[in-house]
């Protein structure tokens, strides 16, 4: 699985700005935003190391020819078809990415690394919905699969604004794996929901 398969870069990242902000955009009259039902985001809310706002990095065209050449040579091979959508996907084309993953799972459908890499390649093209379906396809093959759990957090938070059921999720990952990468990203993010939350009860005193 992609190291860098994750929704945005969790590591350095000032959570209590970010989530505060999003509360901030959430219509001021609705309850608390913990408890309500957060409206339908058309794309990443805030997603502030969106890959478009930045030159992505070059496609490395010479392993994706001998990938190409090696799924010619057998094309039933799903782990070829997983490492060049990691190839699309570190280059940041995602449709090329999320192409190669799905070819990948038709092999071979079991695999939850892909599948989730596949879920933040539909989030990074917008496609909140079908990112959270796959997540949960991910989960039905391996419910404690932390990076998955992460992963589903952020697009909860940032593409769905519900940070009550992102909050679920991050816990589980500090259940799951405490001094993993995971979860110290996940109890980074669950602190950053606190002091969001805190300073927006401070501003609404």
């Amino acid at each position: 699985m992609k190291a860098e398969s994750v929704a945005f870069a969790v590591a350095g990242m000032c959570f209590g700005i970010i989530l505060g902000w999003l509360l901030a955009t959430q219509d001021a009259n609705r309850p608390n935003p913990f408890l309500s039902t957060p409206a339908t985001a058309t794309a990443p809310a805030a997603a502030p190391a969106a890959p478009t706002q930045r030159q992505p990095p070059p496609l490395d065209e010479a392993r994706v020819k001998a990938l190409q050449a090696a799924i010619e040579k057998d094309p039933k091979n799903a782990a070829n078809y997983a490492q060049l959508g990691n190839l699309y996907f570190d280059a940041e084309q995602y449709p090329s990415a999320i192409d190669s993953y799905q070819r990948s799972l038709k092999l071979d459908p079991n695999d939850p690394d892909v599948s989730t890499d596949l879920g933040v390649s539909y989030y990074y093209t917008n496609r909140t919905d079908e990112a959270l379906t796959q997540f949960e396809h991910s989960l039905k093959m391996n419910p404690n699969h932390t990076k998955t759990l992460l992963n589903k957090g952020i697009v909860l938070a940032f593409g769905k604004e519900n940070l009550q059921a992102a909050a679920e999720e991050w816990k589980k990952v500090v259940a799951l794996a405490p001094d993993s990468p995971e979860g110290q990203a996940a109890r980074r993010a669950l602190e950053g929901v606190a002091a969001a939350h805190a300073r927006q009860g401070t501003t609404n005193q």
